[in-house]
């Protein structure tokens, strides 16, 4: 059988898998592995009471190179013995490991979470489900403020949760897609830029601006044209609006990546994103996305996962076609 077509055949059933059970609570994800990992090494390579920013940005691109490099060696051992034991077990496998790189279920799941406490207007649920799912404080949230927050992040991890894992599996198989996975890991964990990890997140935050530029465009672009299809069948979605917000938005962000789905989102449900927020008590100013045409209401959230399963589906249709041009052509 094909390498080419066992692959295709454990992409799908890897987003497929993913759909079905997500994340589920019992089963010990490789991220959580890698999280120890990271903390082990920023642990040891901090000293609070001396701080060296030469040596911490060397620790940090030590890091960099052995949580990918590491990674990458396991999930090839895997991979290749799953194979060499038997072609479908190979196959299984692999779609095992594309499931674990993929969150769209568990994003959806969390994200509803929120929706669901909102529509029994409990507010006090609703902001305790969301700081799971959120960087920012989630106390002083008005119930605008928390649909905007829960919409933000469906979009937002859209790419580096969904779109950026899919790309790097598509291309490089479970490898790509967990060494993508470690490089987003240690950017969520250390790439703040805050005092304490100023220099030694350095080159995770940089490392991962370059692993999800191409991924973040993708995930944007895809988004705006899921607007316009949803547009087709609910007027909810406004497909010409998501175009343009994505246009004159999708850089309003500290970083280069992340306001792309977010923009195209804005834009798509007619309502305002982003803006001042507060993170561990400290106030930060941030520039709104999208046009406010109406205030944020809790269907946003469904309507913003409906955007994010049909960009996941795009992606998955895009590789489709063109993983039938390269068979037939062969």
């Amino acid at each position: 059988m094909n390498m080419f077509f066992c692959h295709t055949t454990a992409l799908l059933l890897g987003v497929i898998l993913d759909l079905i059970i997500g994340d589920p609570e019992w089963f010990p994800h490789p991220v959580r592995l890698m999280g120890k990992a990271i903390s082990f090494i920023s642990e040891r390579s901090i000293k609070d009471d001396k701080r060296n920013g030469i040596k911490e940005k060397r620790s940090g691109l030590i890091m960099c190179v052995i949580m990918t490099v590491v990674t990458g060696a396991a999930v090839l051992a895997i991979t290749v013995a799953a194979y060499n034991l038997n072609l479908y077990i190979g196959i299984f496998v692999e779609a095992i490991l594309t499931c674990l790189c993929l969150a769209a279920k568990s994003l959806c799941k969390e994200s509803m979470a929120v929706y669901s406490d909102l529509k029994k207007t409990d507010i006090v649920a609703a902001r305790k489900s969301l700081s799971m799912i959120v960087g920012r404080d989630t106390d002083g949230l008005s119930e605008e403020g928390i649909i905007k927050a829960a919409v933000e992040t469906v979009s937002e991890n859209a790419s580096d949760g969904i779109i950026a894992p899919l790309l790097y599996t598509m291309l490089f198989g479970p490898v790509g897609g967990f060494i993508y996975k470690a490089i987003n890991t240690m950017d969520s964990m250390v790439g703040y830029k805050n005092e304490r990890y100023r220099n030694f997140g350095y080159c995770p935050a940089r490392l991962d601006d370059i692993a999800n530029f191409v991924p973040a465009r993708i995930t944007g672009m895809f988004m705006v044209l899921s607007a316009y299809i949803l547009g087709l069948f609910k007027k909810e979605y406004d497909g010409k609006n998501a175009w343009t917000v994505f246009k004159t938005d999708r850089k309003k962000h500290d970083s280069p990546n992340s306001a792309h789905g977010e923009s195209a989102c804005a834009g798509a449900l007619g309502i305002e994103l982003a803006g001042p927020a507060s993170y561990g008590g400290v106030f930060k100013k941030k520039p709104y996305i999208g046009v406010k045409r109406r205030q944020a209401e809790a269907e946003d959230i469904k309507r913003a996962n409906a955007l994010m399963f049909l960009t996941e589906g795009l992606m998955v249709g895009a590789y489709l076609l063109i993983a039938l041009i390269i068979i037939l052509w062969k």
